[in-house]
C-alpha cells in the first residue's frame, strides 16, 4: 500500500466548518448577510476577543504570511497577531461571509513622516460604499471607517478623518488631528507584505522586536496591556494603572486576559 504524503491542496478560501470556528472564536453568532451593521459588530467582536500581539516574535516563532497558517494561529491555537497577521486573517472570514475585501498598505507616522511602504496592512471593504476596516493597529477605530468620506467620523475612540494627500489617490489617517498612516488606495496579495512583515519581525530597529506586547480592547471599551512584565489598565476614560508582574504572575495575566496559555515568556 502506498503510504506516500498526500500534496497540500490548494488553499480556496475557508470552509463552512474553518467559517463557524472562526466566528465561535470571536463569540459572534452567524452575523448574516453583508451590511454595514453586521461588519461593525464583526469588527468590534474581533477586537474584543483577539489580541494584538507580538508574541511570536519574542518566542522564536516564525511569523508565516500564509491564509493557513494564520488561521490556525488565530483560531485554532486562539492566539493574536500583528498588523498582517490579524488583518489577513479577518480577511478570510469577511470573504468567506460574502464580503468583498482587498488587502490595502499603509505607511505608519514615525512624527512627521510616514514609514516604508507595506509597514501595515489596512483593509478595504466594499459594499454600497466603501470601508475602512482595522483590527491590527493596536488602538484604532472601534467600528469601520468610511473610506469616501472627507468629513471628521466621530467613533469610540476618537475622531477620524480621511484626507488626500499626494497626486495617487493616498489618504492620510488621522486620529484627534495626529496622523496615523497614509493609505495606499491600490489592492495588494497577502504576499507583497512578505518582505516587510520580515523585517519588522527580526530587525533590532523594528519596535515589534523590543518588547513584547498583547493588548485587547475591554467590554467597557477600556484597554489591556501586557508589556513585557507591565499590566497595564486603561479605563474607557483614559485613567491608566499599572503593575509590575512577576514571571509567574505574567503567564497568569496571559491566560486571564487574553486567553493565552504559555509555558515560557516571551523574551
Amino acid at each position: 500500500m502506498d503510504h506516500a504524503p498526500q500534496p497540500e491542496q490548494p488553499y480556496t478560501g475557508l470552509t463552512s466548518a474553518e467559517r463557524s470556528a472562526y466566528l465561535d472564536r470571536i463569540a459572534l453568532p452567524d452575523p448574516g448577510a453583508p451590511s454595514p451593521e453586521a461588519l461593525a459588530r464583526l469588527q468590534l467582536a474581533h477586537l474584543r476577543t483577539v489580541p494584538f500581539e507580538n508574541l511570536s516574535i519574542h518566542l522564536g516563532e516564525p511569523v508565516t504570511l500564509d491564509p493557513r497558517a494564520l488561521l490556525t494561529k488565530i483560531v485554532d491555537r486562539r492566539r493574536g497577531g500583528f498588523c498582517y497577521e490579524l488583518n489577513g486573517a479577518f480577511a478570510e472570514l469577511l470573504t468567506s461571509l460574502g464580503y468583498r475585501v482587498s488587502l490595502l498598505a499603509g505607511r505608519v507616522h514615525d512624527g512627521e513622516q510616514p514609514g516604508p511602504p507595506f509597514d501595515h496592512l489596512a483593509l478595504r471593504v466594499d459594499l454600497d460604499e466603501p470601508w475602512l476596516v482595522d483590527i491590527g493597529f493596536g488602538r484604532f477605530s472601534r467600528a469601520p471607517l468610511r473610506l469616501d468620506a472627507r468629513t471628521e467620523q466621530p467613533d469610540a475612540y476618537g475622531t477620524f478623518l480621511l484626507t488626500p494627500n499626494g497626486p495617487y489617490g493616498d489618504l492620510d489617517v488621522l486620529l484627534d488631528g495626529k496622523p496615523q498612516y497614509r493609505l495606499d488606495p491600490r489592492p495588494y496579495e497577502l504576499a507583497d507584505f512578505g518582505p516587510t512583515c520580515w523585517w519588522q519581525s527580526t530587525s533590532p530597529q523594528s519596535h515589534f522586536t523590543r518588547t513584547p506586547t498583547c493588548s485587547v480592547i475591554t467590554a467597557d471599551d477600556g484597554r489591556t496591556t501586557l508589556s513585557g512584565n507591565r499590566l497595564i489598565t486603561t479605563a474607557p476614560t483614559g485613567q491608566r494603572t499599572e503593575q509590575l508582574l512577576t514571571d509567574d504572575e505574567a503567564r497568569t495575566a496571559y491566560r486571564t486576559h487574553f486567553g493565552i496559555a504559555l509555558d515560557v515568556l516571551p523574551k
